[in-house]
């Protein structure tokens, strides 16, 4: 039996790298039924699209691929760093302080875990 895996991503999410990779360093290598619970519970800003990043991957198993949904599990999850738009905000004596707002690119690769034979 080949090894077949789902893969999403989500582009362009307006939140740094950084701040996202504390979310998804929870959820990696739990079952996916399992890390849409803790996804949902987690207090943090970035939890929202790694939640509707996991759960769409998730949907995309089973409508197209036709996996259960309890044999998935996270197999990849990385937070990526995204374009970077520079800002500016004027300070005081003619001088101006740089703001740098990041974007993150999030990818998440699910499998289905291999039946254990007794």
């Amino acid at each position: 039996m080949e090894d077949f895996e789902v893969r999403a991503q989500n582009r362009y999410v307006w939140q740094s790298p950084r701040k996202v990779r504390l979310v998804v360093d929870r959820v990696r290598g739990m079952d996916a039924v399992q890390a849409l619970s803790v996804l949902k519970l987690m207090p943090q800003r970035a939890a929202d699209p790694v939640y509707k990043l996991v759960n769409s991957a998730v949907a995309n198993a089973e409508n197209n691929y036709g996996m259960a949904a309890e044999e998935l599990y996270i197999a990849h999850i990385s937070a990526d760093e995204g374009p970077i738009r520079r800002w500016r905000r004027f300070g005081a004596r003619g001088r101006f302080k740089p703001i740098r707002k990041r974007s993150s690119h999030i990818t998440v690769i699910l499998r289905e875990r291999m039946p254990t034979e007794i």
